[in-house]
């Protein structure tokens, strides 16, 4: 039974709630492992007065406190002896008199052992039970279970109270800096510089102010944002606003790696600690030592290597896989994330005491599209980075900007840049054009074009486009360049011969969109052995252009 009530107590002790309700649990368990009348823990504070009562067996008739009935001699005496204490008769015992024990016309007796935090004594646990002398009570084993039950109550409080004053620290230096935000605000205009950020919108200036006054500190920042926004930039921009810019700045993207690696990467590991660690290796924390340390995707970590980073993070101290040697480290922290952690904290997916180390000061990073100005600053930081990597000279049109500054981008300015890299390679001129972005060579933007009402996809606008329609307000279909007139072929070879329209598309005369336009695709077909992309060829035009004309005209694909 003892075993069994000791199981269940440490269930309750490990539970995610407030101390007052789970030592009232605690105590109200005990009735059923013990026989009591009333119980009491008395949790008392440095100054040696009770600072949480969890009682049980008291009714509402009872007048006065529970805490009443145990006189502070009792509490006194357990604290100071750091020792049991047992009464077979409160009635007639000196330490009880003058309360209601003392005029109990039951004969009661008292059982108390002290909650020990390491050699201090944080409180005592007292039962008291109706005692007329028949029952067989053996008081040794009382106490020996009392004095477990003890034992786990002050483990549980010490950490409720290192985990409370570690949250107030956080939230002191939190409500610090915010003070300091608003009292002192350093404006920071930044197209191309620290960090390699590049833009001049409100919403950005506002993020450089708070990363300014955050930088110098060694606070751990919390980088928050959809997919794409430029963390891994800004928490270099802080690292190299912070005075620790000559030392390393290390990232790890803890979703690319696997757990079982991801502690090896962190941590390192010792040489033989497992298979294929041939040599000793460094980890992450070890490399940016004096430095800064980004761990990009921190929502994506199992909830068992959470308590594995925990500790790092609170003690700044940390053993290498397979070793024994504790190692310290000063390392600045910036976290990044774009899940949303309180819902995981909530779901339990994410340590809640973890949620509060990292959470100290959080920046939320703006979306694209909350910044459209910053669009064109972008795209010429962009096509200038490809010109250097490429020994390309291209420029872009203000129409084509005009266009991208139209666009939603989902995936944000990462989207924004395969964009603009995607239509300078295919490019044929030194100058890239709004039609270069609508179609070029059938290859349309991933993006989609941002109506204000509702969005259009790329694919959906150059289809509109070549129609001659237009579903963007202000942007127009491409011109298509002046021909000679040509007299209609009477069979396909002007198919064979790659006489097709520039902006070629399901409806192209190259197909002949009259009334051979079938036979031709079929022909097309045949010669290429049914291999779309060989027709494609053969007729000037895209792969993706042939799979529409293929599904307009409900060709059935031939396997061989």
């Amino acid at each position: 039974m003892a075993l069994f009530g000791l199981y269940e107590i440490s269930k309750i002790l490990n539970a995610p709630v407030r101390l007052e309700s789970m030592l009232a649990s605690v105590v109200n368990i005990l009735t059923s492992f013990l026989a009591m009348r009333r119980g009491m823990i008395v949790v008392i504070d440095e100054a040696g007065e009770p600072e949480i009562i969890a009682t049980a067996g008291w009714a509402g008739e009872v007048k006065g406190r529970p805490i009443d009935s145990l006189p502070q001699a009792v509490i006194d005496r357990i604290v100071a002896t750091q020792t049991s204490l047992v009464v077979q008769d409160t009635a007639a015992d000196p330490l009880f008199a003058g309360t209601p024990a003392a005029h109990d016309p039951s004969r009661v007796s008292f059982v108390g052992v002290p909650i020990k935090d390491d050699a201090r004594v944080i409180g005592t646990l007292s039962i008291d039970r109706v005692w007329d002398g028949s029952a067989d009570i053996r008081i040794d084993e009382d106490l020996r279970f009392l004095a477990m039950v003890a034992n786990l109550v002050g483990q549980a409080v010490r950490l409720h109270r290192v985990v409370a004053a570690d949250r107030r620290r956080l939230i002191d230096e939190r409500s610090r800096l915010e003070k300091a935000l608003d009292e002192k605000p350093k404006p920071a205009r930044v197209r191309v510089g620290t960090g390699g950020i590049v833009g001049d919108s409100p919403s950005v200036r506002r993020v450089m102010e708070t990363i300014s006054i955050v930088a110098p500190s060694n606070t751990t920042v919390l980088l928050r944002g959809e997919s794409g926004t430029g963390k891994e930039l800004f928490a270099r921009a802080i690292h190299e606003l912070s005075g620790r810019k000559a030392k390393p700045f290390i990232k790890l993207n803890c979703a690319a790696v696997s757990e079982s690696v991801l502690e090896s990467e962190l941590f390192g590991h010792e040489k033989g600690a497992f298979t294929g660690a041939v040599a000793l290796k460094p980890g992450r924390f070890e490399l940016a030592n004096g430095g800064t340390l980004l761990l990009d995707e921190i929502g994506e970590i199992s909830p068992a290597f959470q308590s594995k980073l925990l500790r790092v993070l609170q003690e700044g101290e940390f053993e290498r896989v397979g070793g024994t040697r504790t190692l310290k480290v000063d390392v600045r922290l910036i976290c990044a994330t774009n899940r949303d952690l309180e819902a995981a904290v909530t779901r339990g997916d994410f340590r809640a005491d973890l949620y509060y180390r990292i959470n100290v000061v959080p920046v939320f990073l703006p979306p694209l599209r909350e910044r459209p100005g910053d669009i064109p600053l972008l795209a010429r930081a962009f096509l200038d980075r490809f010109n250097r990597e490429n020994s390309r000279r291209l420029s872009i049109t203000d129409k084509a900007l005009d266009l991208l500054g139209k666009c939603y981008f989902p995936g944000n300015v990462r989207e924004l840049e395969n964009c603009v890299r995607r239509t300078a390679t295919l490019s044929r001129s030194d100058t890239i054009r709004r039609e270069d972005f609508a179609c070029a060579q059938g290859e349309c933007l991933s993006a989609t074009l941002w109506t204000g009402a509702h969005h259009v996809t790329a694919d959906e606008q150059l289809t509109a486009l070549r129609r001659g329609e237009v579903l963007v307000p202000g942007l127009r279909p491409p011109v298509p360049p002046t021909r000679t007139p040509q007299p209609e072929p009477v069979h396909d070879a002007a198919a064979a011969d790659g006489h097709v329209c520039e902006h070629a598309g399901p409806d192209c005369p190259a197909l002949g969109h009259r009334a051979g336009e079938k036979e031709r695709l079929i022909d097309a077909m045949e010669k290429s052995g049914w291999v779309q992309a060989k027709a494609a060829r053969i007729l000037g035009l895209t792969p993706r252009q042939i799979g529409y004309a293929l599904k307009k005209h409900r060709v059935e694909l031939k396997r061989f």
